[in-house]
């Protein structure tokens, strides 16, 4: 059976879990990570040598990084429910899901920290500000995209909606300025909608 490793509550964790959901794919889950510990042991170590969540196992075969887990899950499935089949379709889907993990969440998470773990006496003005700028930069790029399509690669749910979603989730619960973008909007509640999403991803930020 698959073994993934991470806190649930962990964005990253919580893009392999939705994926999971949305195959259908039976899984065992173990807590590490931040107030689980475990990241740091030698065994651990060993799995992944950079110390983060998640990390799966997939009988002998280990894996890291949670948007290359989610690639490895998809073109896996025989029925290719969330790899497009179209070469430049999963490309195009590919391509934002590289874009979450080098441009929109480098943008907000210095905001997510800023706002969820930090005390209000000790948050620095001046991040914030920086990172809710770019943050709605970022979203503004998403919101362009999504006026020419139903999800992030065409009108099909994809993988490359899953790295997006998670990250407009929390910028959407975040006490920040959400400027009205639309498409995004529209986007965001069919995500809503979709079960495993429910199940996964719309808990408590932490």
């Amino acid at each position: 059976m698959l073994k993934i490793w991470g806190r649930a509550n962990s964005i990253n964790v919580q893009k392999v879990l939705w994926c999971c959901g949305e195959l259908g794919l039976s899984f065992e889950r173990v807590d590490a990570g931040n107030e689980f510990g475990v990241t740091r042991t030698p065994a651990y170590l060993a799995l992944n040598p950079n110390g983060l969540v998640p990390t799966i196992e997939d009988g002998n075969f280990r894996l890291w990084e949670s948007n290359v887990i989610v690639r490895y899950l998809a073109h896996n499935d025989p029925d290719a429910r969330l790899c497009p089949s179209d070469v430049q379709m999963r490309f195009d889907a590919e391509r934002w899901m590289d874009w979450q993990a080098t441009v929109f969440w480098p943008a907000l998470r210095p905001l997510f920290i800023q706002l969820v773990r930090t005390s209000p006496d000790k948050r620095d003005a001046s991040v914030v500000a920086r990172a809710e700028e770019l943050s709605s930069a970022a979203v503004q790029m998403l919101d362009a995209q999504l006026s020419r399509r139903m999800f992030v690669a065409g009108d099909s749910f994809s993988m490359g909606d899953i790295p997006a979603a998670v990250a407009v989730h929390r910028w959407y619960e975040l006490a920040t300025c959400h400027p009205r973008f639309p498409h995004l909007q529209s986007w965001y509640e069919r995500i809503c909608a979709r079960k495993p999403f429910q199940r996964v991803v719309v808990r408590p930020l932490s």
